[in-house]
């Protein structure tokens, strides 16, 4: 029964990572692959009331791995770990089905240590929901909830909910201008890789707009100026034309 869902697991990689070519090769050299099958085995002795066994167990599967998962958090089928190093998934992480992590990815909690005794049973580290994406060396910190579809992008730090079909990227994680998201499209890393509008660029060309305008209009006010000024030079010369005594013969 610890292991029922393995075969979901090793497809699970062969429809998300083009460099699978076989369960064979899935089973025998995927690290992501061997986390979770050392995770379930820690799990079921966790849920048995073997914690203590069920925390070694766990450490060996993470200096075997470089995954350190702790044996509480509740995972669900055809979760893929790519590359599989230096991710980080705290106890009460609660992972749906169908979720992708990749290298360096924290699921962690925010609740300080001199609050240990309160935090014993409380829902301290994140929830999420079926078909998110977490991109290499995201971190995403504290009871949030990601959502359905959602992606989290590379290096991006979530401290907050994030909504489902929409992709956030930064620090702290912002949701993109427009969301690529959808349930039969795949990000890799978690990370858009279509024309999304930068706000950086955006910024400076509006910026750049205004100074091109307000250049034109203080060349149309430089003119007025001259013409005035040239009008006023014109119109003096006459007057004082019409001011000198005439001469009768």
């Amino acid at each position: 029964m610890v292991f029922k869902h393995l075969i979901d697991d090793l497809d699970a990689y062969l429809e998300r990572d083009p460099a699978a070519n076989s369960r064979i090769m899935v089973a025998i050299s995927y690290p992501g692959f061997h986390a979770v099958v050392w995770f379930r085995f820690a799990h079921w002795l966790w849920s048995v009331r073997l914690k203590t066994l069920a925390r070694f167990v766990g450490n060996i599967g993470r200096l075997l791995t470089g995954v350190d998962i702790h044996p509480g958090a509740q995972i669900g089928r055809r979760l893929v770990i790519d590359h599989a190093i230096g991710v980080v998934i705290g106890e009460t992480t609660e992972i749906a089905d169908d979720v992708t992590l990749y290298h360096n990815v924290t699921l962690g909690g925010i609740a300080p240590a001199v609050e240990s005794e309160a935090q014993v049973n409380v829902k301290r580290h994140p929830t999420l929901l079926e078909g998110a994406i977490i991109g290499s060396g995201a971190q995403v910190l504290g009871p949030v909830t990601v959502g359905q579809n959602a992606r989290v992008g590379a290096n991006a730090v979530v401290v907050k909910d994030v909504p489902e079909n929409c992709t956030v990227v930064g620090i702290p994680a912002q949701p993109v201008a427009t969301s690529f998201c959808s349930q039969d499209q795949f990000s890799a890393y978690g990370t858009p890789t279509h024309d999304i509008p930068d706000p950086d660029a955006k910024a400076m060309a509006a910026m750049l707009n205004e100074i091109s305008t307000l250049r034109m209009r203080v060349q149309e006010l430089e003119r007025e100026v001259e013409e005035r000024i040239q009008l006023s030079g014109a119109s003096k010369a006459v007057n004082e034309g019409s001011d000198k005594p005439t001469t009768t013969y």
